[in-house]
């Protein structure tokens, strides 16, 4: 069992710095394990963000925080937020679809996306009408008793406007075809009607409309759909990374259910936008996200009370699944690709791996300042941090290493076409990482790394082979990345580094991303 805590920081004018830190100090001072921030709050400098000084208190006193991405779609550098000391979500899509039905005449059937709960259940079996233009009302008036198919593969504007106008023509029914990214949005219609996702099941209702003389479909709601394939898929709306506060650390670090997710709310609230009824409402967002990676939290810290925060994090990242359902890398709508990590972190959050991850990546107050130290913040800004007169244990930032290199279960290199031979030697040009990794099972094991490689540049590892004989031991690691290649500013070069323990039972798996700095952050 876990005990909700709820504190209020958002008010009908907005939401404040002061009550954010004031319900952060509570839940502190309350002696809360776990923290859920579904909260946006842009790139800015981490000691003028309000979250990152609140979070950092609470990871101090041993207190888990999960925060949201953010909402802003596909571009980089999106990402709200990339504050180190706590977990960044990403959102996914899930297996399940609230289905509108269509079932062809030939009796094939579509699984579409509709929310529709009125009535009828479902339709009679009707023509089809393919219309050229769905904001016609002269082709929707002659349409009057037909189920219309109309196509809005254009931006969601205009996908808008094409459900208002077949809204209004109180048609016995209607499917849209479109991208599948828009379910979200578009799912939640007040006539009868359903989102088709284009390509495989959009075509197979185009191909029937072309080949037949006599088109007919119903349509069929309230069915829920389990099993859906491929799932997950990183959300279009999912912020990207690199974090602009703090670029150095890779983020999102995983991605969790955030789409068509039934969440509890307010019966009596306007909710965004629109009247609520209902204790329960269909919510999509990396705010629906953030709180499927909270309770995994919750329940490795009942599980393991003695980790670190940023050993639980390290846990979640380090076991989650590059792949879907379908076994194949989970794949990103904007890019109608693979997904790389700067849109999914480490991959989709894994519970069960998680209880058991064999190795983690350890970190506290400590390495944060010196990380800060070396990120070049003044003494002063990182006291604004940690709240405290003394920056480190030390009093001072003299002795941090000069490098922004966090103890971090990713990675992220940056090679910037404009750096000439900076850091270049005869092979290449290098970025070297230092981690330490600790050994959280029972027992005596033994690792080998396995290296995914990125195109045009060299991963080793040093040592190859981590020997530990008991639970709780310590052992450090190099990481060199050799570029042989010049990326331009649009290049996101990604592989993985895994430990590999020899029985097979434990793969602890860290993204590896190359990159510049100049990543356009718009279209």
């Amino acid at each position: 069992k876990a005990r909700i805590a709820a504190y209020k920081i958002c008010w009908s004018l907005g939401c404040f710095d002061s009550d954010i830190l004031a319900a952060m100090d509570s839940a502190v001072s309350d002696g809360v394990d776990v923290i859920s921030l579904s909260l946006s709050y842009g790139g800015t400098p981490l000691h003028e963000n309000t979250l990152a000084i609140a979070a950092f208190a609470a990871m101090e006193k041993g207190i888990f925080v999960s925060t949201s991405a953010g909402n802003y779609g596909a571009l980089y550098k999106s990402i709200s937020r990339g504050i180190p000391w706590a977990l960044t979500v990403g959102a996914s899509t899930v297996d399940r679809r609230f289905a509108g039905t269509v079932v062809l005449g030939d009796g094939t059937t579509v699984d579409g996306g509709s929310l529709y709960i009125g009535e009828p259940l479902s339709t009679k079996q009707l023509r089809l009408a393919l219309l050229d233009d769905c904001q016609n009302d002269t082709l929707l008036g002659r349409n009057k008793k037909n189920i219309v198919v109309c196509l809005g593969l254009a931006d969601a504007s205009y996908l808008t406007d094409l459900e208002i106008a077949v809204r209004d023509a109180r048609l016995p029914g209607a499917i849209f075809i479109s991208h599948s990214y828009y379910l979200e949005d578009f799912a939640k219609f007040t006539f009868p009607a359903t989102l088709v996702p284009t390509g495989g099941d959009g075509q197979r209702i185009l191909d029937y409309i072309n080949k037949t003389s006599n088109p007919t479909a119903s349509l069929q709601f309230r069915r829920t759909v389990l099993g859906k394939k491929p799932a997950p898929a990183v959300a279009q709306y999912s912020s990207r990374g690199p974090s602009l506060s703090c670029p150095d650390v890779l983020k999102p670090d995983i991605v969790a259910p955030g789409s068509l997710i039934l969440a509890a709310s307010d019966p009596y609230s306007f909710v965004l936008g629109e009247d609520n009824y209902s204790p329960f409402k269909i919510l999509h967002g990396t705010s629906m996200a953030c709180p499927h990676a909270a309770a995994v939290a919750a329940m490795l810290k009942v599980l393991h009370p003695d980790w670190s925060p940023a050993a639980v994090r390290s846990a979640m990242m380090t076991t989650a699944s590059p792949l879907d359902n379908t076994g194949s890398p989970i794949s990103d709508p904007v890019s109608n690709g693979a997904a790389s990590p700067l849109a999914m972190g480490s991959g989709h959050l894994d519970p069960n791996r998680a209880l058991d991850p064999g190795l983690v990546y350890d970190a506290g107050v400590d390495d944060y300042v010196g990380f800060l130290c070396a990120m070049n913040y003044t003494e002063q800004q990182i006291r604004t941090i940690v709240r405290s007169k003394n920056v480190t244990k030390r009093g001072s930032c003299s002795g941090a290493s000069p490098l922004p290199d966090l103890n971090y279960p990713s990675f992220i290199a940056y090679f910037d076409p404009d750096e000439g031979s900076s850091g270049a030697t005869a092979n290449g040009t290098v970025r070297e990482f230092h981690r330490t990794v600790t050994n959280v099972a029972d027992g005596a094991w033994a690792y080998t790394a396995r290296v995914t490689e990125l195109d045009g540049f060299k991963i080793s590892v040093n040592p190859h082979r981590l020997v530990f004989e008991g639970k709780g031991e310590k052992r450090s690691f190099t990481v060199r990345i050799v570029g042989h290649r010049k990326l331009n500013d649009y290049d996101v070069v990604h592989g993985a580094l895994s430990w590999v323990d020899g029985e097979g039972k434990h793969v602890v798996r860290s993204p590896v991303v190359a990159t510049t700095h100049n990543l356009p952050d718009t279209d």
